[in-house]
């Protein structure tokens, strides 16, 4: 055995020997695996577009083996790069880095050493970075909580989404997942493991959530609960004139949280081009026996939007949610007969997205963020013009509003100078030979907006230089810069994002 490791750490240091020559906490060398099977696994994401082949990936089993091996590289003459993998659902290699080292973080769940904590009093969750969001559903479910604010899809490690912001139907209400976060344990660029909150080690935790990994790698978040509902009143209605499908999905964000009217606890909208299906991508909503009238519907018109929405609710509350739902769908404007209904319960719902294994397919997909001043002009430009003329999108089409008021500035994430903006997600889908076509949609997309002085921002940002980062963000870029300088001044972390390497 003894002589097995020895060969073993032989193989590896000649195989990386820049790497392990300033890693000098010596317990490392068990940890880090090159072996062609893990390589190959850290070099693909869910887009599998980029493939950058990392020197070797860090199976940690302590929060202290991280730390290590930043301040192996922090510490060494000539840093190697370090990018965190959590569930490897980046779509342009955010989680990878060439000739680095990446932390598969889902390997510090198999020490069982953290995991999610419910406190009651008081309420919140601490929960590890390395967690999947679906087990901190399952978990606080079983204390009778949960978090408020989702991601559509629950198979994503808590570190990466609070990475980026974390959005779904309850943002407009409850804001984006960083928006409920009390606090955090980072480990930073110089493999430094600091507590920070909004009172505490402030510029770091502001930086950390929407800050796409570059000033550190969260460990612990502890996230807001609420009581959990037990069940959920679902409702689709559809529209085919986008000026009335936008105004009440913005009355529904309006009403919502009020005294005097809860109003709808989800909100997302969505487009149906004649090119598509129904019922892509995620469970099967609209019933089978309807989807031959609403093809016809889109048929006839090209596009067809439509609205979303959720009414959760308790075996106390079902009366007063059904009564409240019922008066909320009275006020809108969608084309009679195709309101479409059904009741499940909270975790059918939370769980309604099965977006399937990697295979042979591609993602390069668009995230916008576009100011609600702005949106007309996008449904002609971008959405009539570009996605229909081409008729080449093979996935669904996100499109729904949220409140700038629920988000925090002083986070790192950018939004649009707005009070209200919308979000733009083209979910598309092609294999290894075509997604070229798919992206250079993309990229005629965004020559639009450029053309048209549509200030977008990019969510899930993918750019070439550092001209586009600095546009996206913006404002923040200045704080963004010093930020990094602070807490990263290697540039060691998250290289895959190409905003300082």
């Amino acid at each position: 055995m003894i002589l097995i490791l020895f060969i073993s750490q032989l193989l590896l240091s000649a195989a990386q020997p820049d790497i392990l020559s300033c890693t000098q906490v010596l317990e490392l060398r068990n940890k880090l695996r090159n072996d062609p099977s893990v390589i190959e696994l850290a070099s693909t994401d869910y887009g599998n577009i980029v493939h950058d082949k990392p020197k070797a990936v860090l199976y940690p089993s302590s929060i202290e083996d991280i730390s290590s091996l930043i301040k192996s590289s922090y510490n060494c003459a000539n840093p190697f790069s370090i990018a965190t993998r959590g569930a490897g659902h980046s779509i342009r290699g955010q989680d990878m880095t060439e000739n680095g080292v990446v932390v598969a973080m889902t390997k510090l769940n198999n020490g069982g050493r953290h995991g999610v904590v419910v406190s009651k009093s008081p309420l919140f969750a601490d929960v590890g970075g390395e967690q999947l969001w679906i087990d901190v559903l399952n978990a606080t479910l079983q204390e009778g909580y949960a978090p408020v604010s989702w991601t559509d899809y629950l198979y994503l490690s808590v570190g990466g989404t609070l990475s980026n912001a974390g959005i779904s139907g309850q943002t407009f209400r409850f804001g984006p997942q960083i928006s409920n976060v009390y606090e955090l344990d980072v480990v930073t660029g110089k493999g430094e493991l600091i507590t920070c909150s909004g009172n505490k080690n402030s510029e770091l935790f502001f930086g950390v959530l929407g800050g796409l990994g570059q000033f550190g790698v969260i460990t612990r978040a502890r996230i807001a609960l609420a009581p959990a509902p037990k069940r959920v009143k679902w409702t689709r209605v559809l529209y085919t004139e986008f000026s009335t499908f936008t105004k009440d999905q913005e009355s529904l964000i309006a009403i919502s949280g009020r005294k005097e009217r809860n109003g709808v606890d989800y909100l997302e909208g969505g487009i149906l081009l004649d090119n598509g299906t129904p019922n892509a991508w995620s469970t099967s909503f609209f019933p089978p026996s309807d989807v031959p009238k609403i093809l016809s519907l889109v048929k006839e018109h090209g596009i067809v939007y439509y609205i979303e929405m959720a009414k959760h609710y308790t075996d106390l509350t079902e009366i007063a949610a059904k009564k409240e739902l019922e008066h909320t769908i009275k006020d809108l404007n969608f084309i009679q007969g195709f309101m479409f209904e059904t009741d499940v319960s909270y975790v059918e719902f939370l769980t309604r997205v099965d977006i399937g294994p990697l295979n042979n397919e591609t993602h390069p997909w668009l995230n916008l963020m576009i100011p609600r001043s702005r949106v007309s002009e996008f449904d002609s430009g971008v959405i009539r013009d570009i996605l229909l003329k081409r008729n080449i999108t093979t996935g669904p089409i996100l499109f729904y509003p949220m409140n700038r008021n629920k988000w925090d500035h002083r986070m790192s994430a950018p939004t649009p100078d707005e009070d209200i903006f919308y979000t733009l997600a083209l979910l598309v889908s092609g294999t290894v030979d075509d997604w070229q076509v798919l992206d250079d949609q993309n990229k005629a997309i965004l020559k639009f907006l450029d053309n048209f002085c549509i200030e977008t921002k990019q969510y899930l940002a993918h750019y070439t230089n550092k001209e586009g980062w600095m546009k996206n963000f913006g404002s923040k870029w200045a704080t963004f810069q010093a930020r990094k300088a602070e807490f990263d001044p290697k540039m060691i972390l998250s290289p895959g994002q190409r905003i300082f390497n």
